[in-house]
């Protein structure tokens, strides 16, 4: 499900290299301005293991929540980790660790809520399964809405996902569900490939050292698929996303709603050179830029339908050397 790309020249260790660019992020969404893209300052992430019904299911929704803690963990030093499984993983906890959240973190932060177990749908209402009283779809969406980073990611990979979509929704929000609606009502696979997402290289599309949202959800969708293909059973789920805040979720990036450009940009963690960076005080800052102006260079590839092609040309250009220029910073 790759997209298809254009190339840029960007310098990595004095070497001239191509660098891939998605080639359907070119329309203009919401007239989101290059100047105003800030750099992320920090990542809050919550992760939470729900209940699991019977010993194997227990086990393996811990398990996954425990492996996403030491991935995130070891992202960056901006990484602020929370991971409630087991007795912990309890609504009233959940509700507390939201509310620590949403007293630490600032506008310019990210915030990234994955949510592992069993989910239900009873046609009108998602709700998560945990010890005790089951959560909402409504109720997360309310906690999510007091925290007041403006970019924000749900991953919701529990059955029944899809039927949580519309709650979540909201500009600014980018929702990943494991079901296309709340009728997929089977346990999923897609869980265990979004945590493979976060530490398999080869989900580096791009290259950039950094697992973006797109790229952990094309890596996990296309494994996820591929584990029905390979069992030779119907699939029971069908991974989808939605970024707009607005429309319907969608299974790729798609130029005409402009789905894709939130979750794109969206790193989760960083990998290789970036992760190595992220922990040299000397280097954070540096980091900091590269991310920044990667960022605004998918923004500007959304706004090429919209610009005359020399101006889109020029900024390309001037901000491929900018980046060409921060990268051997980096290399040094």
């Amino acid at each position: 499900m790759a997209a298809a790309a254009e190339m840029g020249d960007c310098v990595r260790g004095g070497a001239r290299t191509k660098v891939l660019f998605p080639r359907w992020a070119a329309v203009l969404l919401g007239g989101v301005l290059l100047c105003a893209i800030p750099a992320r300052a920090g990542v809050y992430y919550v992760t939470v293991a729900g209940l699991g019904g019977e010993p194997d299911y227990e086990q393996r929704f811990t398990a996954l929540a425990k492996d996403l803690d030491k991935l995130l963990k070891s992202s960056g030093s901006d990484a602020h980790v929370y991971t409630l499984t087991g007795e912990q993983a309890t609504r009233a906890h959940l509700t507390e660790t939201m509310a620590t959240v949403a007293k630490e973190a600032k506008t310019d932060d990210d915030f990234v809520l994955i949510l592992i177990g069993h989910g239900t749908f009873d046609g009108a209402e998602y709700k998560f399964n945990l010890p005790g009283p089951d959560i909402s779809a409504a109720e997360l969406a309310a906690l999510c809405d007091h925290i007041p980073a403006k970019r924000q990611l749900i991953v919701n990979t529990t059955s029944a996902s899809g039927g949580s979509l519309a709650a979540f929704q909201k500009q600014g929000r980018a929702v990943v569900a494991a079901t296309k609606s709340g009728t997929e009502k089977n346990a999923t696979v897609f869980a265990r490939y979004w945590v493979d997402a976060l530490r398999d290289p080869t989900a580096d599309v791009n290259k950039d050292d950094a697992i973006s949202a797109l790229e952990a959800y094309e890596f996990a969708a296309r494994k996820t698929a591929e584990f029905y293909d390979s069992q030779k059973r119907l699939a029971t789920e069908h991974p989808v996303f939605e970024d707009a805040g607005k429309g319907e979720a969608v299974r790729e990036p798609s130029t005409a709603s402009g789905e894709g450009l939130l979750v794109s940009g969206f790193t989760l963690v960083r990998i290789g050179e970036a992760q190595r960076a992220a922990a040299d005080p000397a280097k954070r800052d540096l980091l900091a830029k590269k991310e920044e102006l990667e960022r605004k260079i998918d923004i500007l590839k959304y706004q090429k339908a919209a610009m005359a092609e020399q101006d889109y040309k020029k900024q390309l250009t001037d901000a491929l050397v900018e980046l060409a220029r921060i990268q051997e910073e980096l290399d040094k």
